[in-house]
């Protein structure tokens, strides 16, 4: 059948996502929006009256996730979206609540319309995504995908010794097991890309084919203590000057391989980091992604093959988490692109370098993601930003994908 080529209301959707971002909003024009806080609550709450208003179901799980759900002409699975409402501390407007908003948005376009779907409808807000107030992140979806154990998340406190199940149970927000999302036609997600790929090659969509692997290790080198103004240099075995020998290697062999890789060592802890005492043991990791497993096994062979000792200091290597690439559904991702070019927006395949609630469903779910402009790159942070006009495609991109579907 002939799609339909529709168009959100512009206007209407950037007055959600401002009034969205009134939920926790910082002086600076951020968000900080802690899951099942007072803000999150209130942007919960006014999600649902939203979906109510245009004659949704609302239902929630046993973990606190939001199920909006517009009926079907048939009783078949639906056609499932959605992200996060809740956000890091001092975060950005659009990480995270676009995707929410976006589903908002093409429900009520579809009633504007009075266009009714064969598959029913479900917009989904997942609990606690980020993992800022309770870790770890994507709790609620790990959880419904079996990645994480439900009663070990429920124990996880915040910094203020408040569990996760308190706090749930307090928000009012706590479900049915019975509630959960168990089978759906596809899920799709929406959200910023949190990097500077499409805005440095003017690019409207990101149609997301995965989320990367990836690999993480602890790296110990121990040498000896001493006293730092009378041991001279050639005898001491300097656990810190070992390190930054090693980092420095691990530089130069890391950048030989493939231009895609991302690395970082970010964090490092120096012992006893006093400065007139010559550190005995220094301790950094190293963190590695790229879609290509292959080049994983590479990043890891190089670990691997880091010498027992460096400069007189024993070096110990740990590997802490792995994850593999996730692959999304080639179907739905062709859709996706068949609607890019349905409206004439510029577009690309690309790998998400971030985790999202996605790669979780993809685990039991045709799913796939869809991402726009993020100015300078930037998001975690006051400064994220991406354009109204750029919201409104991604939400245009994902309306024509969902009516494909729906149809």
């Amino acid at each position: 059948m002939q799609v339909q080529k529709l168009y959100v209301n512009s206007q209407r959707l950037q007055e959600t996502i401002e009034h969205f971002a009134a939920f926790g909003r910082t002086k600076n024009q951020g968000v900080t929006r802690l899951s099942l806080a007072q803000e999150d609550i209130a942007a919960r709450d006014y999600f649902c009256s939203c979906c109510a208003e245009i004659g949704m179901h609302i239902k929630f799980d046993d973990m606190g996730t939001i199920y909006a759900t517009m009926d079907g002409t048939e009783n078949i699975p639906p056609v499932a979206m959605g992200s996060h409402l809740d956000s890091v501390t001092k975060g950005g407007r659009f990480d995270g609540v676009l995707g929410v908003i976006a589903g908002l948005e093409i429900a009520r376009t579809l009633v504007d319309h009075q266009i009714k779907p064969r598959h029913p409808l479900t917009i989904i807000n997942f609990t606690n995504e980020e993992g800022a107030r309770f870790e770890p992140s994507m709790m609620a979806s790990g959880v419904l995908s079996g990645k994480f154990d439900k009663a070990t998340m429920l124990m996880k406190r915040d910094i203020d010794g408040v569990t996760f199940d308190d706090a749930l149970t307090a928000s009012g927000y706590l479900g049915s097991m019975d509630n959960r999302l168990t089978a759906a036609a596809a899920y799709l997600e929406l959200h910023i890309e949190q990097g500077p790929v499409l805005e440095n090659e003017a690019l409207s969509i990101g149609v997301v084919d995965c989320v990367v692997g990836m690999v993480c290790y602890e790296i110990e080198v121990t040498g000896e203590s001493n006293h730092a103004g009378t041991t001279p240099m050639h005898v001491r075995k300097d656990a810190f000057f070992a390190a930054q020998d090693m980092m420095v290697a691990l530089r130069g062999k890391l950048n030989e391989l493939d231009p895609e890789l991302v690395y970082t060592m970010g964090r490092v802890h120096v012992f006893p980091n006093i400065h007139t005492v010559i550190p005995n043991k220094t301790i950094f990791t190293l963190e590695a992604r790229h879609k290509n497993e292959d080049v994983i096994r590479e990043v890891e062979a190089i670990i691997g093959n880091l010498p027992n000792l460096q400069a007189g200091c024993g070096v110990k290597k740990t590997k802490l988490w792995s994850r593999n690439t996730v692959w999304f559904d080639d179907g739905i991702c062709k859709l996706v692109e068949q609607s890019t070019q349905l409206l004439g927006y510029s577009s690309k395949r690309m790998a998400s370098g971030a985790g999202h609630d996605a790669q979780f469903v993809a685990g039991f779910l045709p799913s796939a993601m869809i991402f726009v402009p993020s100015t300078q790159g930037k998001s975690h942070c006051e400064e994220e930003y991406t354009s109204y006009e750029d919201c409104e495609k991604g939400v245009n991109v994902l309306l024509q994908t969902v009516i494909s579907l729906i149809s």
